[in-house]
């Protein structure tokens, strides 16, 4: 359908402009507005996804996960960005993960790599078809309550390299969400797939959430901080969380007491 990747990111971006025509009357009341399913995992990136969304003028209805994770702390950030921030309703849903040895992320006894960015591939944190099964939970969501638009913050430049955050992928489910769904198939609801942080740099990030005013140590970004909540530093996501921040020429306020 598309022919480069400079498509596919067309292809994202004007979606995810939408909401900025379809929504223009949101001041008259919540009755006027159109929803929005937000995948909210409690990092930066979701979170800065979740003001994107809110701009656009879209009612939020924000899902988050708890599939065993060993940084469970992002359920809480999950929990009081969506607090913060006005999201009509807040869920998170209990995965019973099939396949915890699987993934250093829901393997306690699997180190997570530190110092090692761009060492792999595909990292073993990487989990089995994850955005798969939330983006599948959203689209049902969305269905039952009409939100046909699914915001998720998947990001193909400074990422760690999972294959379930490149366009392709997100295309390819946007069209089986049409073609899967009732709503879809009687053309009550289509489905569309925001990324709109696919094509940016960590940095182009932070700076975004910056102008968005979003409260930076309320997310929580590390794959294996301690009980406290304090981030390791040094796992994939620190490292690509710290160049972010140091290339937009900002401060990370979750920094302060980061182990090393």
């Amino acid at each position: 359908m598309y022919q480069d990747d400079e498509e596919r990111t067309t292809f994202y971006v004007r979606r995810s402009r939408l909401g900025l025509r379809q929504t223009e009357n949101v001041e008259r009341g919540t009755e006027n507005m159109t929803r929005a399913i937000v995948l909210l995992s409690g990092g930066l990136d979701s979170a800065t996804s979740l003001l994107i969304a809110k701009q656009e003028g879209f009612e939020v209805f924000a899902l988050s996960f708890d599939y065993g994770q060993r940084h469970r702390v992002e359920l809480e950030r999950a929990r009081q960005l969506s607090a913060r921030y006005g999201a009509r309703e807040h869920r998170v849903i209990v995965l019973d993960f099939p396949a915890r040895a699987a993934s250093a992320l829901t393997d306690p006894s699997k180190a997570v790599p530190k110092d090692s960015l761009g060492k792999q591939a595909i990292p073993v944190t990487y989990v089995p078809a994850r955005n798969t099964l939330f983006l599948a939970h959203a689209v049902a969501w969305g269905e039952a309550v009409e939100a046909g638009d699914i915001f998720v913050g998947a990001n193909a430049l400074d990422y760690s390299g999972y294959p379930d955050c490149r366009p392709e992928y997100l295309e390819a489910f946007q069209r089986m969400a049409n073609l899967g769904t009732k709503a879809g198939v009687e053309g009550r609801l289509a489905f569309r797939i925001h990324a709109p942080l696919l094509r940016m740099t960590k940095a182009e990030i932070v700076s975004r959430a910056a102008e968005l005013g979003l409260d930076f140590g309320l997310t929580s970004s590390c794959y294996d901080p301690a009980d406290t909540g304090v981030p390791c530093g040094r796992c994939d996501s620190c490292l690509l969380r710290e160049k972010g921040f140091r290339e937009a020429g900002l401060t990370d306020p979750t920094s302060v007491g980061r182990r090393r």
